[in-house]
């Protein structure tokens, strides 16, 4: 089947994700809003990825509102960084979980993760526990995770029955988290792509601009329709409305099996990371 700006992917039973995601990683207040507008009501965008570390989420909010689209149409996410401290029930926790949707001025979220696997064991049951109950209130409809390798996926596992949506990781040709797609195809975990145009730091590349001349496509539209192909969920981020409307027009070409090829030969492993940091990004 065609992959289309339409295409979903489906993380859970009846829970259906557009493949392309806009992110909103350090997209100032001042415009964010602006962007988030813009990718929803002229790129076609309805998948938007957000965090409490981003500090943005009202502004996420204000644009979906403004858009006057169906809420049921635009796809969600947020994530927790780590959970409170001296809070041996779980009541800040349960706070925190509330207050990161309400900073939306929605009534939910399509998706809540763990942003990342920092806060230890114990850190990371108490945020899943958390985030399962949240589920259960219907202030979000799915959960998962970020930047889990498979020990933090095989731990959880073993902590509880509730497998995450998704698992969200940086992937491009040149870091491909190859051991941790495995783990997450095999067990049924949607991949999400942070850092799937590499922050434009690989745009010079001889192989991509190779394929650039082939395609007569931008860098990161090549980089996007890689990601694409192979069945993850890329989340671009723009604040540039030419950018962002480039970064959906991606469905009318498709990569050759020896495009594909060249590409996947890219890999660098963990010297091909772009962010050394996971906090800091998707």
């Amino acid at each position: 089947m065609a992959l289309t700006l339409q295409t979903t992917v489906e993380i859970a039973p009846g829970i259906h994700m557009p493949q392309l995601g806009f992110g909103v990683y350090a997209s100032p207040r001042s415009i964010c809003e602006r962007s988030v507008k813009h990718a929803l009501l002229h790129a076609g965008f309805r998948h938007i990825d957000s965090a409490l570390y981003y500090e943005n989420e009202a502004e996420v909010g204000a644009a979906i509102k403004a858009s006057e689209l169906p809420r049921d149409q635009i796809f969600v996410t947020t994530k927790i960084l780590a959970p409170p401290p001296n809070d041996p029930e779980g009541e800040k926790l349960r706070d925190l979980l509330n207050e990161a949707v309400s900073r939306f001025g929605l009534d939910y979220v399509d998706l809540f993760l763990i942003h990342t696997p920092t806060s230890g064991p114990e850190g990371r049951r108490k945020m899943w526990e958390g985030l399962e109950q949240l589920k259960q209130s219907g202030k979000t409809r799915s959960i998962g995770v970020s930047n889990f390798g498979v020990k933090h996926l095989q731990e959880l596992a073993a902590v509880s029955s509730t497998k995450p949506a998704v698992n969200q990781v940086e992937l491009h040709p040149w870091c491909q988290q190859k051991d941790i797609v495995d783990y997450c195809k095999r067990n049924g975990i949607t991949v999400q792509a942070y850092c799937p145009l590499t922050r434009g730091q690989k745009f010079d590349d001889p192989t991509l601009m190779r394929l650039v001349y082939a395609t007569l496509k931008d860098p990161a539209q090549i980089l996007l329709r890689w990601s694409l192909q192979k069945g993850f969920s890329p989340l671009p981020k723009s604040d540039t409305p030419s950018r962002i409307d480039a970064d959906a027009d991606v469905y009318d070409f498709e990569l050759t099996d020896e495009q594909m090829a060249l590409l996947d030969g890219l890999d660098q492993g963990a010297k091909g990371a772009i962010d050394t940091n996971p906090v800091n990004c998707p």
